[in-house]
């Protein structure tokens, strides 16, 4: 593996055009765009304060830059400089902006969640829409694009408007039966809207896009409930984290959990599980060849655990408000064959769990808490980091850390690029790319 130098970076992390060719970079209120393989600036924009969101749009030739301070979006092009576009909200202000998948508009939420104002850049003009009851959730699209979904709230009741995105019309509205929704997400199929309460209530509803309910999942009552929530790749399977310290992962026949991933603090099985512990090389004495040359930290390794093993498990204060505990990430596979989750009161471990045999395929306990993780596009490698100078890796042939061979240098963040041949790691004010050998 291959690692860039360090650039600077500031405010959202950042951002591979969707063809990959491309990275879209915020320094305070300048936009760099870097050529992926290179690094070197292709293009340089200056906003008009410092930027605060930045998204690629779907044909990977503009970038909008979210102002939010200013109540302002500009648009910039990679491919002509001379093309720019701004949208200025005013005194109704920005609180989230997106792109719509045709790249043909942008959504913009007002503050307070007051409206939802879409602006498309080929007529030149803009639709206002009934505020969203979230700012940065609760809007999802059909997976053609054709459609869009808005979770709202009127007179302490949840409600889903769902619009055609080629003429804004609202086609359907319907109360759907959560206490306090906190997300809404339509399937990869297209066939179901998959409606989450919110942390006080557990309560998973499954919607048609005209409101018809076909299930509602329940599992317990009285405690506090979902936590994080992803449809795989086909549409077929919904994972459901919560507090309760399982993954809950439901089909999509009877909407019932197929599998329930539980994270408990002792393992014993299954038999086939690997287990992996980070250890220093060399706890005493170590030799000089066997330290990082930059940052001068320790090397570590994996070593494989005998069952039953015993994983570190930091138990929160439960008369705080938002305890550290329960399910807090997951994320699937490119396949949908491994689901890899984070138990948030074990934040030093990552658990993998293997679809087709419908179980634990392989746990893995660092020394330090894990920031971020990321599938790759491709194959069923997943990567790792824990806010030091290492990259961990894991596949189905086994697990290895690379240290980053670049000073003062602690990766909190992770993404991938489309193509699967190099990923971004970001620091507080640094990032660098590493690319994947023969790839």
């Amino acid at each position: 593996m291959d690692f860039s130098e360090t650039y600077r970076c500031s405010g959202p992390p950042p951002a591979y055009s969707p063809n990959g060719r491309l990275l879209a970079v915020a320094v305070e209120y300048r936009l760099l765009i870097r050529d992926v393989e290179t690094l070197k600036v292709v293009q340089l924009y200056s906003c008009l304060d410092r930027i605060d969101y930045i998204e690629w749009s779907s044909n990977s030739i503009y970038v909008l830059c979210g102002l939010y301070s200013r109540a302002m979006i500009q648009v910039w092009s990679a491919e002509q400089p001379d093309w720019t576009c701004k949208i200025d909200e005013g005194p109704a202000g920005v609180q989230a902006v997106r792109w719509t998948p045709d790249a043909s508009s942008i959504l913009v939420v007002a503050g307070y969640q007051i409206r939802t104002t879409v602006w498309s850049l080929l007529e030149r003009r803009c639709h206002y829409l009934s505020g969203p009851k979230l700012p940065d959730k609760g809007i999802t699209f059909s997976p053609d694009g054709c459609y869009m979904a808005q979770l709202e709230r009127y007179d302490c009741q949840d409600h889903v408007s769902v619009y055609d995105t080629r003429s804004w019309q609202q086609l359907h509205h319907f109360r759907i039966d959560t206490s306090d929704a906190a997300d809404l997400l339509w399937s990869p199929d297209g066939g179901h809207l998959a409606a989450l309460d919110g942390p006080l209530t557990y309560r998973a509803s499954l919607y048609t896009a005209q409101g018809r309910l076909v299930s509602t999942l329940i599992p317990y009552t009285d405690a506090l409930g979902i936590r994080k929530a992803a449809w795989n790749v086909s549409g077929e399977l919904l994972a459901i984290g919560s507090y309760d310290q399982r993954v809950r992962v439901l089909n999509h026949v009877t909407w019932q959990p197929l599998l329930e991933c539980e994270h408990a603090p002792t393992l014993s099985g299954p038999s086939g599980v690997v287990v992996y512990r980070e250890v220093d090389e060399s706890a005493a004495g170590t030799p000089s060849h066997m330290r990082s040359p930059i940052s001068k930290e320790l090397k570590s390794k994996y070593i494989i655990c005998d069952l039953p093993a015993t994983l570190p498990n930091i138990m929160p204060s439960m008369d705080k408000p938002s305890p550290k505990i329960g399910v807090g990430q997951l994320c699937w596979s490119c396949d949908s064959q491994y689901l890899a989750t984070i138990n948030e009161n074990m934040p030093n471990t990552v658990w993998v769990w293997d679809m087709r045999a419908m179980e634990l395929g392989a746990v893995l306990m660092h020394q330090g808490h894990v920031k971020d993780m990321s599938w790759a596009p491709q194959g069923h490698s997943l990567t790792i980091v824990g806010g030091n100078s290492k990259v961990y890796m894991w596949s189905p042939s086994g697990a290895s850390i690379v240290h980053i061979p670049l000073r003062n240098f602690q990766a909190h963040s992770i993404k991938w690029g489309p193509g699967g041949s190099s990923f971004v790691l970001q620091d507080h004010d640094l990032f660098c790319t590493a690319y994947l050998a023969g790839l």
